[in-house]
Parts: C-alpha cells; structure tokens; sequence
C-alpha cells in the first residue's frame, strides 16, 4: 500500500476541487485572479481532483538520464495504472534512447502514439496535449519557463532540482507556484531526501530538541566530478553548450545549484527557513579546460541563518580526492549524522538510530508515490516554494564564492541579473548566451570585484 504524504511535504493541502474524474473545463479555461507571470496573465485548464484509481497520464519533457530514470520511477508507482503518453526533448537521439528503455521496461504503460516531440519548442506541445502529470527534467536553466508554461496549461507538475540558475527565475517560480496553489495544482520538486524515512525520522528527532539548539551544521557534496561532451564540427555553439550543459552557468547554475542543491536543503528543512547571508570561496584549480565551460570545480561557504547558527558547505568536483557526501548538525546537547540517521550524546555515545531499511526508503521512488497518492485522493502537494528558496540558497552561494564579498538574502535574491533569455531560443541556429573567445575560452567570474554578481 503506498505511504500517504508526509505532512511536512503538504502543508498547505487542500481538498478537492472539482467533482469528476475529468471535469477539468478543458474548453475555456479560468482565468487566473493573481495577476501576471513574467508579464503574461495565465489560464488554468483544471483543478485539482481525486483520480481515484483511475489511469494518471504523465508526460515527460527532458529525456536525458534524470527525466528517464524519473519517468521510470513514476511507471513503477502503486495504486492504480500510470501511463507514459508523451515526450519532449531538444535532441532526437536523446528521445530515442528514453523511448527504448521506457518501452522495454514498461511495455504496456506506454502509449505514445505520435506524442514524440523534438526541438527547443517541443515542451509547448507535451503541454498541450491531455496529459494529467508533467515531469519537467531539461537542465534546469528552462525550468523557469517550463513550469510557467506547465501552470498555464493546468498541469501537475514534478520538477527536477533545481528550479532555476538566477535570482529572476527563483521569483518566477515562486509566483507560478503561488498560481499552482490558487489553482489546486500539486507540485513536487526533485529533492528525494525529504521523502526517505530515515531522513524525515531524524530531522522530527532534532527539532524536537533531541540535541539541544542547533548552533552548527555542515554540508557536504565532494565527488569527483561528471562527464564531458567534446564539441563536434558539425555543432552550432548553442548546441555545444546545450550538450555540454554541465559547465555553463545559465543551463546549470555550476555544481553547487545543480547538485549541492540537495544538502543545502535538507538543512534548511532542519533549520526550517532559508539562511539569510553567506560568504565564501571557490575556483578552477583542476577543471580548467576548454570544454569546461564556466564553472568551478570547488566552493566552500559560510552561511548563517536568522538565529546565528552556521552552516559550512562544501562541494567540489576533483578526481582523486575524498568523496564525501552527506549532512551533519551540531547542538548544544549533542550532534546528528543525518545521511545516516545517527543521533549521539555531547560524549559521542549513540542514543539513536533509525532502524528503518536503507532499501526501503528510495526516495526517488517515493517522491512520486507521494506525488500520486495524493492525486488519487484529491490532495495537493505544494513542494516550490522550499524548492525555490534551496535553489536560492546556493545560488547565494555561488553568488559569494564568484564575488569573495558578502551575499545577503534580500539582494541575492533581488539580483535582476539574467542568465539567459531562454523563451527566446526556438532553434539551435540561435544565438547562445555565452561566446568563447578566440582560444576557445569561456569568460569565468573573477573574485574581489571584477564581475558582476548581484
């Protein structure tokens, strides 16, 4: 029997809003009393409503190895049939390949028919079609743009993380999403963690005083990196970048939004806020090619939250290092392992661990069984807002390390600086958003003033 929504994924859950299976208003839509997204009034096809046991329609928009292993997990979920019934992606190949594993794992819950879509407009069409259930997993530097567009259409979304690269996309969300919850719309963000049990079991522990008052915590993602794509004659530059996503800024917000993201949130959800400034350090001390794009292979920062506690963060990319990934929170009364689910006393001594089965408690498997068990229940799941707000939280970050300056919260997230104008892009003739210079070189941020940051 699939496990009901965690309370603390759902705090605004509503009951359902519409009677019927499909009683969605498909013709006319509603118009929305919220005002503008992005200076567009939006239209809201349907409401939330129980879907019972009836069949849920996904469509996925983003088919390379995360939107495939997240539609996966969607078609293995319990409680009543998933179907997968459209595709989206800019590339054909990557397509193709999501197709064949899809189809081979899952025969019968795939039905496409000519709902495959390609090109950097195809995500219009997935929206477009009668799908219940959009799963938005392209680099995240369109995820702005593609969960508006998703708002607009009346869909359920489930959006990988992070939800965006810049300030400007975090606020674009967080004011669709706001439309979502007016609209009775359920949206799930990627960040698994706070679906697995030993997680959440944990966290209930510490902020129910198990360690004391948190003074202190640490964050950790140092691995050794992720594959490079050499550029290929036949590429235009927007091409290149968008194959090579990883290492430019404006598609991947640079490691420490596109994976650290994960352990920035799970302390924000311990601490149960955003931090409200942060300082710190990075470069390119090993990665520091020409097919490295931007980004840096190393940051290091300080945050600090609104009642003083720290937080210091690491992440790095450098093969032949330590890897460590995982959180830790320190307290007056004693520490936590979080990855673990270990709690000890100021002496060390273990006075509790979860007893519950790592194999038990995927979250990327859970985070969709959450997402569909309240559909069927006629429940919402309101999952952008801490999204968004961990998505900042490393952007201010990435804000510091660049700058070697102090972020504050309040002009991190005001920065109106903008990556990208991805609406404009409609064809990969289009112009890219960065040039490299006449040795193939990416312009890099330079601490102590040199770039703009906020």
């Amino acid at each position: 029997m699939p496990t009901p929504p965690p309370k603390t994924h759902t705090p605004s859950s509503q009951p359902p809003q519409a009677p019927s299976r499909r009683g969605f208003l498909k013709g006319g839509g509603i118009i929305l009393a919220g005002g503008a997204i992005a200076g567009a009034e939006l239209g809201v096809a349907r409401a939330a409503h129980p879907f019972g046991s009836d069949s849920i329609k996904i469509g996925l928009v983003g088919c390379g190895k995360r939107g495939t292993e997240a539609a996966l997990d969607a078609l293995r979920t319990h409680g009543g049939e998933v179907k997968l019934v459209a595709l989206a992606d800019v590339f054909e190949n990557n397509l193709q390949s999501a197709y064949r594993s899809l189809k081979g794992k899952h025969p019968s819950q795939v039905d496409l028919h000519d709902r495959r879509f390609v090109g950097l407009d195809a995500y219009k069409q997935v929206m477009a079609s009668d799908v219940d259930v959009v799963i938005l997993a392209t680099p995240p530097g369109f995820r702005p743009l593609q969960f508006e567009a998703a708002v607009q259409a009346g869909k359920h979304v489930f959006m990988e993380k992070p939800v965006a690269t810049d300030a400007v996309g975090v606020r674009r969300v967080l004011a669709a999403n706001q439309i979502a919850i007016e609209q009775g719309l359920s949206v799930a963000v990627g960040l698994q963690r706070r679906h697995e049990v030993r997680y959440r079991q944990c966290i209930e522990r510490i902020q129910d005083g198990a360690i004391g008052e948190i003074m202190f915590a640490r964050a950790y993602w140092n691995g050794a990196g992720v594959w490079v794509r050499p550029r290929t004659q036949d590429q235009t530059e927007l091409e290149y970048q968008l194959r090579n996503w990883y290492y430019f800024n404006w598609l991947s917000g640079d490691h420490i939004v596109e994976q650290h993201v994960h352990n920035l949130d799970v302390i924000n959800w311990l601490m149960k806020s955003h931090p409200i400034e942060a300082q710190g350090q990075g470069g390119r001390e090993v990665r520091d090619g020409i097919d490295h794009g931007q980004i840096f292979d190393h940051h290091m920062v300080e945050y600090t939250y609104a009642g003083g506690a720290r937080m210091l963060s690491q992440c790095r990319h450098m093969q032949g290092c330590r890897t460590s990934i995982g959180e830790f929170a320190h307290g007056t009364q004693g520490s936590a392992d979080l990855a673990n689910a270990i709690l000890r006393d100021s002496r060390g001594n273990v006075i509790w661990q979860s007893d519950a089965d790592r194999r038990d408690t995927n979250g990327y498997a859970q985070e969709h069984t959450d997402l569909f068990t309240a559909l069927r229940r006629g429940e919402t799941i309101h999952e952008g807002e801490y999204g968004a707000h961990s998505t900042m939280t490393a952007i201010m970050g990435r804000m510091a390390t660049y700058s070697g300056k102090v972020i504050r919260w309040d002009d991190a997230i005001g920065s109106e600086i903008e990556l990208a104008n991805t609406a404009a892009m409609h064809s990969l003739a289009d112009a890219a958003p960065v040039i490299p210079d006449a040795q193939g070189r990416y312009p890099v941020p330079i601490p102590g003033g040199k770039t703009k940051i906020v």
